[in-house]
């Protein structure tokens, strides 16, 4: 095994323009495909409500059964990527992929288009797990910056390009279009990797699969996803009780990882401060992200009074600059310390924040954009830098499941930020009874929300101070 890999490595590093580009090329779309899966569908949604006459509370799961069903069952994606071979389960999931995306073109009820779009996020929850984890066997470590940062474009891309094509199809055909228009981008990404990506070696005989580990974790991480989602900013006794049942849950969960031979993740990996703490940070900037998403509609548009176009092209601007700096970002980590660009990157994100807080109050929208502009390249150096940092010497037994550990960071970020830190926006603007509150305690809590989020920023770069420089560890680490 070590010759096999060690050969491939430098065969790729050797020929960057053969097979290893187009594997990479593979990887790429389907972090791509991924992200155009959260994006696309949210622009049909009024759509959707008037085709199925439903109410808007109802149309929400279509987006809500792509981003549980990802939530819940990345981990076990990559978990079961590590047992089954990247590669296969790799197919598989771009497979799954194509399919569900065919049946939410075609479904002739609501709850049919919900539950094919939950299948279409347990394709997507592979795509993104086993896409990272599949770095380091299709390139050189030398390259992985790059490649990481490869990756990160096309998620923004795939970010940006969702609204605005979903928009071109609505107006040319129907919300079908928006979901069938996957399929042959779907199997032009399952050629590309059928025919380029590596072959890659299951784990070894004597691991299992914690099927019960991966149902607590499964049920665990729903019980919290839907107290963060249902109700809106209101907390209410079934928000309570979802994370009640969390709680208990994560408790069982760690008792079984604890016991069972083969767990889905060893506990040991979170005594690795290294691991733990780029988790923690991933949590933390995905959260602060969320945020230029929650506030940035309603600052737009009540305080600045941008109407809905002008608002969608100022929105676009953080999609578009992340995906202009993503592989820039990528080869500054190649050439520099990954821990030093971390810093880096958590620092622009702080200075970003806190230019939210100051600067649209005195100079509008060009002193939004600048914020933004200071903000995203910081969150792109980050995004690269860490999970290089993460996934650089990750043994091939356990690339799926770190690499599955760290895009669940990244949801529950995502969930948290738009659930606790658009509730903080709400109760601080005066608008958490859901009316449209006066424009001056709408800026007021526009700079209350970004200095939070630059308070927890800070917090980020400390955790990085802490953690920089210490080792896997062996339960982490196995070099090839």
């Amino acid at each position: 095994m070590q010759s096999n890999v060690s050969q491939r490595n430098t065969t790729t590093e050797q020929a960057p323009d053969g097979a290893g580009r187009w594997a990479l090329i593979s990887l790429a779309l389907s972090m791509l495909l991924s992200s155009l899966g959260i994006s696309i569908a949210n622009v049909a949604l009024p759509s959707l409500a008037e085709a199925f006459e439903a109410s808007f509370q109802r149309v929400q799961w279509v987006v809500l059964a792509y981003l549980l069903a990802v939530t819940i069952t990345i981990v076990s994606a990559g978990r079961l990527g590590d047992l089954a071979g990247h590669r296969r389960m790799l197919i598989g999931g771009i497979s799954l992929f194509a399919v569900a995306s065919g049946l939410c073109g075609v479904v002739s009820s609501l709850w049919l288009l919900i539950g094919a779009r939950a299948l279409q996020g347990l394709g997507a929850a592979v795509l993104m797990a086993l896409s990272i984890a599949f770095v380091r066997d299709t390139v050189g470590k030398h390259r992985t910056g790059s490649a990481m940062g490869l990756l990160g474009t096309m998620s923004a891309i795939g970010t940006a390009l969702g609204p605005s094509l979903g928009g071109v199809l609505l107006t040319a055909a129907s919300w079908r279009a928006i979901f069938l228009v996957m399929v042959p981008l779907a199997a032009l990404n399952l050629f590309l990797a059928w025919r380029f990506l590596p072959a890659s070696k299951p784990a070894g005989k004597g691991s299992g699969f914690d099927a019960l580990g991966t149902l607590l974790l499964g049920l665990t991480l729903a019980a919290y996803a839907l107290a963060a989602t249902v109700g809106g900013a209101h907390m209410g006794w079934l928000n309570v009780t979802l994370l009640a049942a969390a709680v208990l849950g994560a408790g069982l969960f760690v008792m079984v990882e604890a016991s069972v031979a083969s767990p889905l993740i060893r506990l040991s990996e979170f005594r690795d401060a290294a691991l733990s703490g780029s988790l923690v940070m991933n949590a933390v900037v995905s959260t602060v992200m969320m945020v230029t998403f929650v506030v940035g509609p309603f600052y737009l548009a009540h305080v600045l009074g941008l109407n809905a176009a002008f608002v969608g092209v100022v929105m676009s601007v953080g999609p578009v600059i992340s995906a202009l700096t993503g592989i820039p970002a990528g080869r500054i980590v190649d050439r520099l310390s990954a821990s030093f660009v971390v810093t880096g990157g958590l620092s622009l994100m702080t200075i970003g924040a806190f230019v939210l807080v100051m600067v649209p109050t005195s100079f509008g929208v060009a002193g939004y954009v600048v914020g933004i502009a200071v903000l995203t390249p910081g969150y792109q150096l980050f995004q690269a830098a860490n999970n290089t940092a993460v996934m650089m010497d990750v043994g091939p037994d356990r690339r799926g499941v770190v690499s599955g550990m760290l895009s669940l960071s990244r949801n529950l970020g995502l969930i948290t930020g738009a659930s606790v830190m658009g509730a903080l926006f709400a109760f601080v603007s005066g608008a958490a009874d859901g009316s449209v509150a006066h424009p001056e305690t709408i800026a007021t809590g526009m700079r209350i929300t970004f200095a939070v989020a630059g308070a927890m920023t800070l917090a980020a770069i400390a955790v990085a101070f802490v953690t920089r420089g210490r080792p896997m560890s062996t339960a982490t680490v196995q070099e090839e």
